[in-house]
């Protein structure tokens, strides 16, 4: 169709062209699907053509209402959008999706059961850590956070800490939303300070820190105190010294008792030089010390086990030359540097401990100096009298025995040392050295004369110690048990059930001072324990006493103490026949008592000693019929039984302590199949809480447990 044809259409008498174009305009969108294509401009253009045929021929045209209302349209001004043209446009942003609704499919991929498990568990997790996130909001009283403190001081009295640490981790900051106070975390840090649970002390801590909350003297007491309880000492130590370098940097005051819990750390995580570092701090920031202060140098002298009981003399003597009275807890502590520790060299503690040298004396202090830093504190004379005291006493504790020898001694020169009652040796004559009558028939009971705990106790005639290598031995230097139960009445101090247990250990087993400890006991009105009985037990029964120490036994029925398990594995240490060792199961049986791996322990190290195979199947029988899991002990036991000796050559010749050998060899593999392991629990086990409801963590293993297999892990 060429332009005058198109012009004619227009202006000819009928104007179709005008019908033509009033269906032109809403077809053409639909033509077209929305898209915007060269089709509109085409047509555009073509309205365009021949203006003046359009405007002549509809002006000698009669336009009805509706003509004229479609001409008013077409004679518009164009740049103006007209509603039309808007419908179209939204008309054309549908373009192309029609296909999704009619020719879309749905695909279906393969997957397990495995697969689709494991999809839900995801999806139950998430749900639940919304939950958690967003928590429900608390339906109980409204408490406030004093309330919480005592709550959870309560509880830790009682020894809940895993129910305190659940109060206020679940109760008061999720449920209730409380802002928490100082006191609250203190408190907290403090129950985990005396159960050694560091990482929880330090967790409470960096959380306090980050609320802004500024912690007290009390928060860094129970923060080295969780170090010095902490089951393991490498990591407590570096934490208690960061720590320690943060207050420094911040220039923080400690206060005596923080300064006694970072001395108590460095005794119990570090040795006795960094015991007397922060001594030396102590006194230098102006602080009083205390007979508690040197009870933690005793503990940091109890680390040392080869010369931790000289160490401990030297202190004591120290503490009684500035005028401080001994307490209980140090007479304890004395004798358990007795039983731990041993003396070290003894020409360095001849030297020390029987004549110092004029330069170690130490100064004494002025009378009435104890009253006057009460009254008017700690003054700059006392500081330096102190400090001279620590420095005199740090050269002592660690003088080596070249420096010992190089200053000739009066007494040492008198002869060369013999062979000496266990603990001294005096002089009788100045030419020679005599012992003292160490081949006496009988000792006298109640120790020696010398007493090394005060200074300048000591004879004249003493020149040199002689071997000291046992407890009873180190408690005769201290004046055995009448010398040293005289020198606590001297400080009015009266033994208690824990220094006559200390006692019990250290005295000589099977002599008359063992003998008189129930009569001491009942002397000074202590009421016995457990405990104590089962030490004289464990004496008795380590000298190969069994009928001694079961004759203990009516004395715990008579005063209303029932035995416990400890009470049945010391005495096991006395069944070195295999009759003893199985009558005491039968007897344990009777008892409705089950053996634990402890028991059956040291059953089977007296068995092992003796190469007897037949007893070690009895005992390995008997203790598959009560199922007690197996712990490390009795395994590398049993496996050093089960080995041949190295020199073992069956076809050589006869062997009669090896003929069951095989037997037991053959039993015990089939016996290690069937038998419970014991699983060693962690120290902070149980003071870890679960989640309020229990919730179950979603592991890697549980793709390939199947369906419905779950795993629940402790949070």
């Amino acid at each position: 169709m060429d332009l005058v044809r198109l012009s004619r259409l227009f202006s000819g008498p009928c104007p179709m062209g005008l019908a033509i174009l009033q269906h032109l305009v809403p077809l053409r969108a639909r033509w077209a699907g929305g898209r915007e294509g060269p089709m509109w401009p085409r047509a555009a253009g073509l309205i365009r053509l021949a203006p003046a045929a359009f405007s002549s021929s509809l002006s000698r045209l009669p336009l009805g209402p509706r003509s004229q209302k479609n001409t008013g349209s077409l004679s518009s001004d164009p740049g103006q959008p007209s509603p039309t043209a808007t419908q179209e446009e939204g008309e054309e942003e549908s373009f192309g999706t029609l296909s999704d609704k009619y020719s879309s499919r749905r695909m279906f991929h393969k997957s397990t059961a495995q697969l689709y498990n494991l999809r839900l568990k995801e999806q139950s997790v998430e749900e639940d850590e919304e939950g958690e996130l967003q928590p429900e909001a608390w339906q109980g009283p409204r408490n406030t956070p004093y309330w919480y403190f005592f709550q959870c001081k309560r509880l830790i009295k009682e020894g809940k800490l895993a129910e305190a640490l659940d109060l206020f981790e679940r109760q008061m900051l999720k449920e209730e939303r409380l802002q928490p106070l100082e006191c609250n975390y203190t408190v907290l840090i403090g129950g985990c300070g005396r159960a050694g649970y560091l990482r929880k002390a330090f967790q409470l801590y960096n959380d306090m820190k980050k609320r802004d909350l500024e912690p007290s003297d009390a928060t860094y007491t129970a923060l080295f105190n969780v170090c010095a309880e902490s089951p393991w000492k490498d990591s407590a130590l570096q934490s208690a010294l960061k720590l320690r370098q943060q207050l420094q940097a911040r220039n923080f005051q400690l206060n005596l008792k923080t300064y006694h819990s970072l001395l108590k750390m460095a005794a119990m995580c570090a040795d006795l030089r960094m015991c007397l570092d922060v001594f030396k701090e102590i006194i230098q920031k102006g602080h009083a010390v205390t007979e508690e202060t040197f009870s933690y140098l005793l503990m940091g002298c109890i680390q040392d086990k080869k010369t931790g009981f000289r160490y401990a003399l030297q202190v004591w003597r120290q503490m009684l030359s500035l005028g401080l009275r001994p307490s209980r807890h140090g007479y304890n502590l004395l004798l358990g540097a007795a039983r731990d520790c041993g003396l070290g060299d003894p020409a360095v503690a001849s030297v020390v401990l029987l004549r110092p040298r004029e330069e170690m004396v130490l100064l004494q202090p002025p009378a009435g100096g104890r009253q006057a830093r009460r009254r008017d504190g700690v003054g700059a004379d006392d500081r330096l009298s102190a400090w001279l005291h620590v420095e005199a006493l740090e050269r002592q504790l660690f003088l080596e025995p070249s420096q010992a020898l190089e200053g000739p001694l009066e007494p040492q020169e008198a002869g060369a040392p013999g062979k000496a009652q266990p603990g001294v040796e005096t002089k009788a004559e100045p030419d020679r050295a005599v012992a003292l009558p160490s081949a006496a028939p009988e000792p006298p009971p109640w120790g020696l004369e010398a007493n090394l705990l005060t200074p300048g106790a000591v004879p004249s005639a003493v020149v040199s110690f002689g071997t000291v290598t046992t407890p009873a031995d180190r408690l005769a230097l201290m004046g055995g048990l009448e010398g040293f139960l005289g020198k606590m009445a001297e400080h009015g101090l009266r033994p208690d059930i824990k220094t006559l247990t200390l006692l019990a250990e250290v005295v000589e087993p099977g002599s008359a001072a063992a003998s008189s400890l129930l009569t001491v006991l009942d002397a000074h009105q202590v009421e016995a324990d457990l405990t104590f009985f089962n030490t004289l037990m464990r004496r008795k029964s380590k000298l190969g006493d069994l009928e001694g120490a079961k004759a203990l036994l009516p004395v715990l029925a008579k005063r209303g103490i029932v035995p416990n398990l400890q009470t049945f594995c010391n005495l096991a240490i006395g069944c070195h026949r295999p009759g003893d060792g199985l009558q005491l199961l039968a007897d344990m049986r009777k008892s409705q008592m089950t053996p634990n791996a402890h028991i059956y322990s040291t059953l089977i190290n007296a068995a092992v000693k003796k190469l007897d195979y037949a007893y070690l199947i009895d005992i390995l029988k008997d203790m598959r019929r009560n199922r007690v899991p197996v712990n490390e002990v009795v395994i590398r036991q049993l496996e050093f039984a089960a080995q041949y000796p190295p020199t073992f050559d069956r076809y050589k010749g006869r062997n009669t302590y090896l003929e069951k050998i095989d037997g037991f060899r053959a039993y015990y593999k089939q016996w290690l199949k069937v038998m419970p392991a014991e699983e060693t629990p962690h120290p902070w086990q149980k003071f870890r809480t679960k989640p309020k409801g229990d919730q179950d963590t979603v592991t890697v293993a549980d793709v390939d447990r199947g369906p419905g297999g779950r795993s629940k892990t402790l949070v």
